[in-house]
């Protein structure tokens, strides 16, 4: 069974990405559309997420029978990349001229994080081979722009664009998992640490753990908690940001 985007038929998925194949006027007409259907799983897979996600599913929330959808996607595996595609769409850049080259890579960085935000599912599917499909090539299209004309080859620019989407991947995808798991215990990590240190602190040995004690006691002072999520996704984006800078002036 298809885990990721990437999986289907390539030919049949560019073509239906593309809408190369165009219906013939014989037999009966057909009762949806492509986009209804790719829209109804993307629906599904925002609410109750990919695992979730059956053919039969999105058939029924449709109203019509499962086999009815094979007459606009030949599986599951090709839904996942027009899914893909679909999402990839949502994105648009208005690069001011005036920006620089790190404000424009911080609006790619951001625009991806929301993205994975209203899309959770996309972290599991993300594509290794991506469905290239007009959604996904205009996205990587404006995203190049923000690093374009500032002394990279052409390999340096996608593997900067690369580095700055994978890290915003793994951040988002800590970060929602830090959300999820506080409100399923229903207890903040403040909540958390202010009923775990006094007894921590009465079984730990101060001297044998005194480089932990003072960096974890400031660290947990600072963040009112335990972890600070969103403290660690922008302080992990500045500095991936920083050492793109650093490679750009050394060229």
């Amino acid at each position: 069974m298809a885990t990721s985007a990437g999986a289907g038929d390539p030919v049949r998925t560019l073509e239906l990405l593309w809408e190369v194949r165009q219906r013939s006027g014989l037999g009966r007409k057909p009762e949806l559309s492509l986009d209804q259907v790719v829209s109804a799983a993307i629906e599904l897979a925002d609410t109750d997420g990919l695992d979730s996600l059956s053919m039969r599913r999105v058939a029924d929330r449709l109203g019509v029978g499962t086999m009815s959808l094979y007459r606009y996607v030949p599986g599951k595996a090709e839904m996942f990349d027009i899914m893909v595609d679909r999402v990839s769409a949502e994105i648009r850049y208005h690069h001011e001229d005036g920006d620089g080259w790190r404000s424009r890579l911080e609006r790619v960085a951001r625009a991806n994080r929301a993205l994975f935000e209203r899309h959770p599912w996309l972290l599991t599917l993300f594509p290794r081979r991506p469905p290239l499909g007009p959604g996904v090539i205009a996205k990587y299209n404006a995203e190049l722009r923000a690093v374009d004309g500032i002394g990279l080859t052409d390999v340096e620019m996608d593997s900067v664009l690369t580095l700055v989407l994978e890290y915003v991947r793994g951040a988002t995808a800590n970060l929602i998992e830090w959300k999820k798991f506080s409100a399923r215990t229903e207890q903040s990590d403040d909540q958390w640490w202010a009923t775990l240190a006094p007894h921590l602190d009465r079984l730990l040995d101060h001297e044998r753990y005194a480089l932990a004690v003072r960096v974890g006691t400031a660290a947990t002072t600072h963040y009112n908690g335990v972890h600070d999520a969103e403290h660690a996704f922008e302080f992990g984006l500045q500095r991936v940001i920083d050492g793109i800078e650093s490679f750009v002036n050394s060229k």
